[in-house]
């Protein structure tokens, strides 16, 4: 298969990239993790798939990730929920399926009120990947230490070890507080599609009680929860990337 390559969308003056592969509805959305990119094992795997089988596909980095412009330091969840609707409602027709893993779940989930609430009814369904919704909420602040705290206070970001990058990772003041004006776990989430979750249970950075807690605020008949064993928090092991592409061929399938 020939590499696709990037294009870009000015959104709000910055240069969002992504990559497009034409096919049928419904199509695949990717929604990348935190500091992660379009060309991560996942977002690949589903790529191939997706010509395999004439399944249009579309996938971005939001600002400040891999090859789009911009600060990763001055994201927050409403600047990249901002640009997936801008390269969704662009790039897209028909019916889509949304994959979105850690963050991009989260992304996801906003994306689906946000769409619903301008009349535009057009994602069949949803794949999420170890999801991370609220997390600055839910995971990050209750865990702040004395030290992490007045560095918000003081210097507006602390800084974190990655296991996934030489760099590490930074949690800023702005997206703590941005986060909370995002929140989707707060009460029943009306999504008005089905709902297939995958949960590595031995993922560290996002605990499987957090994918629990999601699935049961989702509507009980439309949504499925993978628990998957000795899985982390990336799910990119053959086995589960097994899983994820059986997880979207059922959705496909299910959206006609």
């Amino acid at each position: 298969m020939a590499e696709t390559q990037p294009e870009f969308l000015d959104v709000a003056g910055t240069a969002i990239a992504f990559r497009r592969q034409p096919g049928r509805q419904p199509g695949l959305v990717w929604l990348g993790g935190y500091k992660s990119d379009m060309l991560g094992t996942k977002a690949e795997t589903l790529s191939a798939w997706a010509a395999a089988n004439d399944r249009a596909f579309l996938r971005h980095d939001y600002a400040g990730h891999g090859e789009s412009g911009g600060d990763f330091a001055q994201g927050t969840i409403s600047s990249w929920l901002a640009q997936s609707l801008a390269v969704f409602r662009r790039f897209t027709e028909g019916s889509q399926i949304l994959v979105g893993s850690s963050m991009g779940a989260w992304i996801a989930l906003r994306m689906v009120q946000e769409l619903r609430r301008q009349g535009e009814e057009r994602v069949a369904g949803l794949v999420l990947l170890a999801p991370a919704p609220d997390f600055t909420a839910e995971l990050v602040e209750p865990k702040l230490t004395d030290a992490q705290r007045r560095d918000l206070a003081e210097k507006g970001y602390f800084e974190e070890p990655s296991e996934y990058s030489d760099q590490p990772y930074i949690y800023t003041r702005a997206l703590i507080e941005d986060g909370r004006d995002n929140l989707v776990m707060t009460g029943p989430i009306d999504t008005h599609c089905p709902v297939h979750i995958l949960q590595g249970l031995d993922d560290p950075d996002v605990p499987p009680a957090h994918a629990m807690k999601l699935a049961s605020l989702l509507p009980a008949d439309d949504v499925t929860l993978s628990l998957i064993p000795q899985g982390d928090h990336r799910l990119s092991r053959p086995q589960d990337l097994e899983m994820l592409i059986g997880a979207v061929e059922a959705m496909v399938q299910r959206a006609g």
